[in-house]
């Protein structure tokens, strides 16, 4: 019997342990095959239910975008429509305003008594401040107040008559008014330097 030397001796053993290696690599690669096939089955399966779940999706938001697009349309519709109508309460009310006024011109023709003209221009100037009131306007106090660059437009300065008046309107050309308390119109006045 002939020693081995203990070099050939791991070399049979690495050679061994790789042959080894090898038939387990071949049975791992035919059970991979088989399994490969049934995950092809698997993966076929799989890519047909995320391609239906994608067509759903796609169904969903073109039927989303559809629904949307509908309620632009819609809502479009509804402004216009509103803004076309939104001053019909405030012009029902002021009717018979108008009405007051065609009378107050037809008694004024045939009248000498100036003082009941005045008197019925009066009543129906009254009649109609009281009926803008009650829809929200609100005149702006100005005169002897400080001025306020967020509520009148100065139109001139002036001397102040008195120093307690500096800074202060002094007169008012054109008068403010609010809505609902805002500003409708900004007040033209004069102010005192």
């Amino acid at each position: 019997m002939e020693n081995k030397h203990p070099e050939e001796h791991l070399d049979n053993k690495n050679i061994t342990d790789e042959l080894e290696s090898v038939n387990e690599a071949r049975k791992h690669a035919k059970n991979v095959s088989h399994s490969e096939d049934s995950s092809d089955d698997d993966a076929v399966s799989s890519e047909d239910s995320l391609k239906q779940e994608l067509e759903e999706a796609k169904d969903k938001y073109v039927r989303l975008y559809a629904e949307f697009d509908n309620y632009k349309r819609r809502s479009s519709k509804e402004r216009v429509e509103f803004l076309q109508t939104a001053g019909k309460d405030v012009i029902n009310d002021l009717l018979p305003i108008i009405d007051d006024f065609d009378r107050a011109i037809k008694a004024a023709e045939g009248t000498e008594n100036i003082d009941s003209v005045k008197e019925g221009i009066l009543l129906i100037s009254q009649k109609l401040k009281k009926t803008l009131e009650l829809k929200g306007l609100k005149p702006m106090e100005s005169i002897n107040q400080p001025f306020d660059a967020d509520l009148h437009e100065a139109v001139t300065k002036i001397p102040a008559p008195s120093d307690d008046l500096k800074g202060k309107v002094i007169d008012e050309v054109e008068k403010g008014y609010f809505l609902n308390d805002k500003v409708l119109r900004y007040a033209k006045v004069v102010v005192g330097s």
